[in-house]
């Protein structure tokens, strides 16, 4: 035990000193190959130093909170534009006296074109006119020719005549006479009245005298006399032809009690 202990502390002690000579040798020989490599190392090849990482862990894991999030800003409404007013330039003197001039030519032209239209129209109707009274002159001419002519060829009536006509459209003096004469005898009236009156009667007749119809155009008033006459119309049935063998197809006959 006691030999054991003296070897460990004579290991751990400092062992004595040899001599100088080969340890100065050697730190020599070391510190020149230090200065080698660093002359080396300095002219030919210079290192980076290599980058140092590290992870840092947290003694307990913590989560960390969300950001904060700035509202956004409510935009502000933008008022619409006022729609520019368009600006018209005012026109020179000169155009304006142009413009002018041309709107008066145009006027002056139109106003001319209108008179000239009616003074068209008023030449026209004029013309149309004249030519209806010229044709009518002479439409009036030929027919007074056309009568003078045949009642120059065949006339009736007598050298005191007036007319143009072949005939006379009225009958003769004493035809009225005749037809009353032809009626009256077929009157029945006994009643006694006053005064005279007077019924008119329009007789229809046929070419040949024959009694178409009649009509009482004036009543006397006496509505017995009245009846009276239309019945002699009837019994009649004839009358007689006018001087010239005519017959008018329509007269209007009087009838009083006292004729």
């Amino acid at each position: 035990m006691m030999g054991s202990l003296a070897i460990q502390r004579d290991a751990l002690m400092p062992r004595p000193p040899g001599g100088m000579g080969p340890g100065l040798l050697l730190a020599l020989i070391v510190h020149l190959g230090l200065v080698v490599a660093l002359a080396i190392a300095v002219h030919w090849h210079a290192s980076e130093p290599a980058g140092v990482e590290a992870e840092l862990w947290a003694a307990v894991p913590q989560v960390a909170a969300p950001r904060a999030v700035e509202p956004e800003p409510t935009p502000t409404p933008t008022p619409p534009r006022p729609t520019p007013t368009p600006r018209v330039e005012p026109l020179p003197d000169a155009q304006i006296a142009i413009e002018r001039t041309k709107r008066e030519a145009q006027e002056r032209k139109k106003k001319e074109q209108t008179e000239q239209l009616a003074e068209k129209k008023r030449l026209e109707q004029e013309a149309l006119r004249k030519k209806q009274a010229d044709e009518a002159k002479l439409g009036a001419q030929r027919e007074a020719n056309l009568k003078r002519i045949m009642g120059q060829a065949g006339a009736t009536g007598d050298a005191s005549a007036t007319g143009s006509a072949t005939q006379s459209a009225g009958p003769s003096a004493g035809y009225a006479g005749r037809i009353k004469a032809r009626i009256k005898p077929n009157i029945v009236f006994t009643d006694t009245i006053s005064g005279n009156p007077v019924a008119e009667v329009e007789v229809r007749l046929a070419p040949d005298g024959r009694i178409l119809s009649h009509k009482l155009l004036k009543a006397s008033g006496v509505a017995e006399w009245d009846d009276a006459v239309q019945r002699a119309i009837d019994r009649t049935e004839v009358l007689p032809r006018d001087i010239d063998g005519r017959v008018p197809p329509t007269m209007v006959i009087a009838f009083r009690p006292r004729d």
